[in-house]
């Protein structure tokens, strides 16, 4: 059992999820077709494709035996040739941005719900390696924090998530990796986006969702 100071559950994803999307609306609405950090995707993109994490997070604890092995049957696509290949895709209509953050949101409530439900027994297939609830609650925070970081790069907005949450989730999926006295700057570094003066950039990275990993 995990103590409460160090575990990762719902509510850091409604947290996450929350200061994301309040962030972002400060963002010029013409600007969202800028590429995200050094990603090879649009600002829209990568939120669309944080959207669709959310969503298919939340897909897999919505059975009531997840799968293990494999992801779910969804017929997935881009919409551009080297576009994030994804199940979720906003509508450019009237709403613009505003449209593409009700999403955003709306993904995040559905995990947040059903997290909230599973078992902490339940494990749940990842590409990394099968996770619990805890673990896939930690992937999203990740996911939320660094992908507002390369989108607010573009964006120019101020993005500085908690650094207790950082550590968190470093201390959950990044077991080996030392967190520094900066946790933002060490989650940066252990996903590839900046150096520290005493580690170089990463060019290949990945978490360990699976609990003793």
């Amino acid at each position: 059992m995990r103590s409460a100071d160090t575990a990762v559950d719902a509510e850091d994803v409604r947290r996450a999820v929350a200061l994301a999307v309040g962030t972002l609306k400060g963002a010029d609405p013409e600007a969202w077709e800028a590429k995200a950090g050094t990603l090879e995707w649009t600002c829209w993109e990568t939120v669309e494709h944080l959207a669709d994490d959310l969503f298919t997070y939340a897909a897999r604890f919505g059975l009531a035996k997840p799968p293990t092995s494999g992801l779910l049957p969804f017929r997935t696509r881009s919409e551009r040739s080297g576009g994030p290949d994804g199940v979720i895709f906003v509508e450019r209509g009237p709403d613009g941005p505003d449209g593409l953050l009700t999403v955003v949101e709306a993904c995040g409530g559905l995990l947040v719900s059903v997290l909230r439900t599973a078992p902490p027994t339940t494990v749940a297939h990842h590409v990394f390696g099968p996770s619990d609830p805890e673990g896939f609650a930690a992937m999203a925070v990740v996911e939320i924090l660094v992908h507002l970081h390369d989108v607010a790069e573009a964006l120019n907005l101020e993005w500085s998530p908690p650094g207790e949450l950082c550590a968190r989730v470093l201390r959950r999926l990044f077991p080996h990796v030392t967190v520094g006295s900066d946790a933002w700057e060490t989650l940066l570094w252990a996903t590839g986006r900046i150096a520290l003066p005493d580690r170089p950039r990463l060019t290949e990275w990945r978490w360990y969702g699976t609990r003793g990993a």
